[in-house]
């Protein structure tokens, strides 16, 4: 919706032309169920990751009654199809989420959530928030991935596994995606971490 009307017009559209902004979410959304219905049908995918940044630092990019009307919908309707072919779906989404993650958990009923920040809410603290009620991934910071040492990477991400462990969960990962200017002997500290304890 950003991509095509842009954020600032989207905000005002909602107070000037609701019946437009439902048509165009109907449409976005509607496509996105197709392709996601396609997905989870293969055999050989074993789960679906639904990607849609709905936030930043303090709150969600719309109001949570706004993201109730026009956005989650259809986000439900994306983890029915997954569900329905027998596979989890995993939310990748950015922002703070405290006002809506029992949306996310318990309307949507995504199995697990991706993108913990620091500066919003440390993995360490979301996981005991949320476990037992959706599984937590990713989280290993991304300043801690560009500015930090190896050895402070595999500390953390070690941690966070030994953390884990007995109760379950937990995916090691990012806050974020992998971009090019992290340094590769920070990620390979991450993935050792991990490969160190399946050993």
């Amino acid at each position: 919706m950003i991509g095509l009307v842009g954020y600032e017009n989207l905000c005002y559209l909602i107070y000037d032309e609701p019946k437009l902004v439902q048509a165009v979410f109907d449409q976005v959304g509607s496509r996105m169920v197709q392709y996601y219905e396609g997905a989870a049908s293969i055999p050989t995918v074993g789960f679906l990751s639904s990607n849609d940044d709905w936030g930043f630092n303090t709150q969600t990019f719309l109001c949570p009654e706004d993201m109730r009307k026009y956005v989650f919908p259809w986000h439900k309707k994306i983890v029915e199809a997954a569900h329905r072919n027998g596979k989890p779906c995993l939310l990748h989404s950015c922002g703070r989420f405290d006002e809506v993650i029992n949306d996310v958990i318990e309307d949507m009923k995504f199995d697990c959530r991706h993108s913990y920040e620091d500066n919003i809410c440390p993995v360490e603290e979301a996981y005991e928030r949320l476990h037992g009620r959706i599984a937590v991934a990713g989280g290993i910071d991304m300043n801690l991935l560009a500015s930090g040492t190896p050895e402070q990477v595999y500390a953390r991400s070690r941690a966070m596994l030994e953390r884990t462990a007995e109760r379950g969960g937990y995916l090691l990962g990012t806050g974020n995606s992998v971009p090019e200017y992290i340094p590769l002997e920070n990620y390979c500290a991450m993935t050792r971490a991990a490969l160190e304890r399946d050993a």
